[in-house]
């Protein structure tokens, strides 16, 4: 286990604004021309090369890729857009299969042309009686993605706990994962303290652990949660009348939800690109988050940001950036660039 450390807030780990050199201002444009690009919606919909399937709008994916390129995953046509360094639309590479698939993220090797999924990869077949016959896995798959050839090549690259499909429940862990310098993948897949270490080939190299049980999920975590969900719903009907019968609908579901019997001790988890580990756990209740643990691939612990001190990045850049994405009172995003202290980048 790692021995307990803190990074207050007020101490020389705090992450602050930053002023950029004109190679970072660059970076920041090219993250921001490919951002534009993911959020544009309508303006990148239509027929035409770079543009996207108008049925996928608001569920593509992109991550930028070792070299400054851009791959955009469009899941209406079953293909990644890449694009270059300055944006320019390059070519399209088709992702074999006849399945919808959408990603919850993706995050570039640093070393090739390839990329992993951050989390559970979603397929839905879209041609009538395709896969009723295939049995779905007992596991999740982190999955990587190569997008220099003709076609994408697809491969595993870890594998993790699936819950039973009874357990499919509000509460229930998630997969997510991070990628590593040296090709591996880091990755959290159950309710206990267990980050997952996988080698470039795919197996288990370490996992690394911290003291913290995961809590029993209690009748009153349940009402609270339930009482939250409701309040949300009842106040969009009060700005929107017209949603007053989805709200009645909604009702029952959510006083007849199931629940995972613990909370997951971390959320998500994120990767620098030298490979630190900013691991996110949960609060004392089931939406809420709790503080971000630093911890190194080889599980060395560098301490622990207490809630409140920092949101878990949107991205991670060179030299210590971090781009967090933060929305106004319109829902306007704004994205906004600070730099990491050496010793949690």
């Amino acid at each position: 286990d790692l021995v307990d450390q803190r990074l207050p807030a007020s101490s020389p780990g705090q992450i602050k604004g930053t002023t950029m050199s004109r190679r970072e201002k660059r970076l920041l444009d090219r993250w921001s021309t490919f951002r534009g690009i993911w959020c544009a919606g309508s303006a990148w919909l239509g027929e035409g090369p770079g543009e996207f399937d108008a049925d996928a709008s608001g569920v593509q994916t992109f991550t930028v890729l070792h070299d400054g390129r851009a791959a955009v995953h469009d899941p209406g046509r079953g293909h990644f857009v890449l694009f270059g360094f300055n944006g320019e639309f390059e070519r399209l590479v088709p992702l074999a299969g006849t399945a919808f698939t959408m990603f919850p993220g993706l995050q570039a090797d640093p070393a090739s042309a390839s990329m992993v999924s951050t989390g559970k990869v979603t397929h839905r077949n879209l041609t009538p009686g395709a896969g009723e016959d295939e049995a779905e896995p007992s596991f999740l798959s982190v999955m990587r993605y190569d997008v220099s050839g003709a076609e994408v090549s697809v491969e595993t690259a870890a594998t993790g706990w699936k819950p039973p499909e009874d357990y499919l429940a509000t509460s229930t862990p998630e997969l997510s994962a991070g990628m590593l310098p040296d090709g591996g993948v880091a990755f959290t897949d159950s309710s206990a303290y267990r980050v997952k270490i996988a080698a470039p080939g795919g197996g288990l190299a370490r996992i690394l652990t911290r003291p913290f049980p995961a809590v029993p999920v209690t009748d009153h975590m349940r009402t609270a949660h339930i009482e939250r969900n409701m309040a949300d719903l009842e106040g969009m009907a009060e700005r929107d009348p017209s949603l007053e019968t989805m709200v009645e609908i909604m009702r029952p579901k959510f006083e007849s939800a199931e629940f995972y019997p613990e909370l997951p001790v971390l959320r998500s988890l994120r990767t620098t690109p030298k490979g630190t580990i900013w691991a996110l756990r949960g609060g004392d209740d089931l939406d809420g988050n709790g503080p971000i643990d630093v911890i190194t691939p080889e599980g060395r612990y560098l301490g622990t940001y207490p809630f409140g001190a920092t949101d878990l990045p949107s991205a991670f850049g060179p030299d210590g950036l971090v781009a967090f994405i933060e929305k106004d009172d319109l829902d306007v995003p704004t994205v906004v660039v600070k730099r990491l202290p050496p010793e949690v980048r």
